[in-house]
């Protein structure tokens, strides 16, 4: 299958474009390399030594008998080249990951909030456009979030797989509909409208869509990028863009405490990047038809309470724990179940938290942990402007 990877220089875009290589498609990555560009305005760093993204596919592709190409352009802003570039190709599938990832980084200010918008929104729906112009069968397989549907709106329910029952008006009519959407920052507002874009392109020139509602990740090595030090996957670990899991095993590696933002009584969905490029790959293969409402899939594989997970990682490495205080607007703790059976169902095994996984990722930073800049480690952007 020839499929683009739009984002595919990027901390899940990467793995996948390998795993869906590896798997025997035509991969064409497209990137606009922003994500290094914010490294350098950040002042901070993969921990892992991450090579330009030429040397990456040269790599890939003297090991790999399936070739990888890449095709560097900004689809938020250039419409009219994206459209091109999908009558050239004629992907078969696209795979987005290419929007502005970090909830902290999208509340930093007023530049970042405005940024986080116009790049996730434009790149979003000049994808929809173009295919629609082109007149491309093409799957649409989108990395979205669990933040749509916020936290505390289900309680101890089980978080249903995008869609909810609901009974309307006097007659008490039964109807399906999205999940009420809860965003918790500018980048999981922006998430929220991607839902209402796809709906309505599949309702109106019957796109087949397919939106991953996935969880935090943590990890940062798959089978593919470990072929050859040059494939590393990046390894974010600053207060925009590290993940809490790897943030914390990054700061065990250095003997700092393991900064908990608030109580730490947040509940939050997980999922190793590992999993992640094996659900993109099952959700490649099972597209909806054409005409089907958007199919969305819970990408999650487990819930931890965040107190309880720097509990874990403090009694596996002595690390000492320090409360912070909370620079998100949130409930203090909420419960959060998830319902993830659709992947169950289609083969995903999913790898849940254990020592073995959490050893590989604490040996990655502690054979790294010289790169770390210290004055990144702690958050800087706040949801309150004060």
């Amino acid at each position: 299958m020839k499929i683009i990877v739009f984002g595919g220089d990027g901390f899940c875009g990467w793995p996948t474009a390998l795993h869906l290589s590896n798997k025997g498609h035509k991969i064409l990555i497209v990137d606009n390399l922003s994500r290094r560009k914010i490294d350098i305005e950040l002042g901070t760093n993969s921990l892992t030594p991450i090579e330009d993204i030429e040397t990456r596919i040269k790599t890939w592709n003297k090991i790999s008998k399936n070739k990888i190409s890449f095709y560097k352009l900004d689809i938020a802003k250039n419409y009219f080249e994206l459209k091109e570039l999908f009558k050239s190709f004629k992907p078969e599938a696209v795979v987005h990951f290419a929007e502005q990832r970090s909830a902290p980084y999208s509340m930093k200010n007023s530049s970042t909030k405005s940024y986080t918008v116009d790049n996730n929104v434009n790149a979003t729906h000049n994808i929809l456009n173009a295919i629609v112009e082109t007149r491309l069968d093409c799957h649409i397989v989108h990395l979205g979030t669990m933040g749509v549907y916020g936290y505390g709106w289900t309680g101890k329910n089980p978080i249903p797989e995008g869609y909810v029952k609901v009974l309307v008006g006097t007659t008490r009519e039964e109807k399906e509909i999205l999940h009420p959407a809860n965003p918790g920052s500018v980048y999981h507002m922006t998430k929220t409208l991607d839902q209402l874009m796809f709906g309505f392109y599949c309702k109106n020139d019957s796109l087949r869509i397919t939106d991953l509602h996935q969880g935090i990740v943590w990890g940062t090595q798959t089978d593919e990028t470990k072929l050859d030090k040059k494939l590393i996957n990046r390894f974010d670990y600053d207060g925009d863009y590290g993940t809490v899991l790897n943030r914390f095993l990054m700061q065990a590696a250095i003997n700092h405490p393991l900064t908990i933002y608030g109580k730490g009584g947040q509940t939050r969905a997980f999922i190793n990047i590992s999993d992640t490029v094996k659900c993109i790959n099952i959700a490649i293969n099972n597209p909806p038809k054409k005409g089907d409402r958007p199919s969305i899939f819970n990408q999650a594989t487990e819930t931890r309470k965040l107190s309880d997970l720097a509990k874990l990682i403090s009694k596996k490495t002595s690390a000492k724990i320090s409360y912070v205080e909370n620079p998100r607007k949130e409930d203090p703790r909420n419960d959060l179940v998830v319902d993830n059976s659709k992947f169950l169902k289609l083969g995903l095994k999913p790898k849940t938290l254990n020592e073995g996984l959490m050893d590989e990722v604490q040996n990655i930073t502690l054979k790294y942990k010289d790169r770390v800049n210290l004055k990144t480690i702690y958050p800087t952007s706040k949801w309150v402007v004060k």
